[in-house]
């Protein structure tokens, strides 16, 4: 047991060195928004995954402003790759942004930001899901999600909220359980489920 919460804490550590040392909090405030982490970070969640995820917002939002975050971003050496996509015109009415960063110990970490519009039916809930998880778990759900993390293959995409919502919602404590309930659900794309 003491393995898996030790392995986590060691990555949300690392996690958080890279956000010290991309200064991506400072960057996205220079041009006026407000960068708030979501994702397994922010609930104490990250496991194996190199992963960290960031909503940002601005009062005044503007294409150029989120290409000048990217663009400081982009100097650090130890960024590597960056991809765009411009959802101004979907539901979601955002900006994706994602970045790869190299650690120290040549691991390559993904750091997902998320420009959101505030009108956007998005703005705000991924913080309001994490922060109910946060609200509900225990030691033994946090146990359990961490333990189907680190089993789910490195190859094999599973989103953390499914995770959340099997353990939290229909008490799967293990793996195998995890596989078994998951080919029974039928959602695809965003997960609208709150704690």
């Amino acid at each position: 047991m003491e393995n898996i919460l030790e392995k986590s804490e060691k990555n949300q550590i690392r996690a958080r060195e890279i956000i010290e040392k991309t200064k991506i909090i400072e960057i996205w405030k220079s041009v006026g928004a407000v960068p708030n982490l979501v994702g397994s970070l922010r609930t104490g969640l990250l496991m194996k995954n190199r992963d960290v995820d960031f909503h940002i917002y601005s009062d005044d939002f503007k294409l150029s402003d989120s290409f000048k975050a990217i663009s400081v971003l982009a100097e650090n050496p130890r960024i590597k790759h960056i991809e765009y996509k411009n959802l101004l015109d979907t539901d979601e009415l955002c900006l994706e942004w994602h970045a790869w960063y190299l650690g120290a110990e040549n691991d390559l970490w993904q750091i997902d930001m998320i420009h959101i519009l505030k009108e956007s039916i998005y703005a705000g809930r991924f913080e309001f899901v994490a922060d109910r998880i946060n609200a509900v778990l225990t030691p033994e759900t946090k146990y359990a999600i961490l333990s189907i993390k680190n089993e789910t293959p490195s190859d094999q995409k599973i989103m953390g909220i499914e995770i959340y919502k099997a353990v939290i919602q229909d008490g799967i404590r293990n793996y195998s359980d995890f596989i078994q309930w998951r080919e029974k659900q039928t959602h695809t794309g965003i997960i609208d489920w709150i704690p």
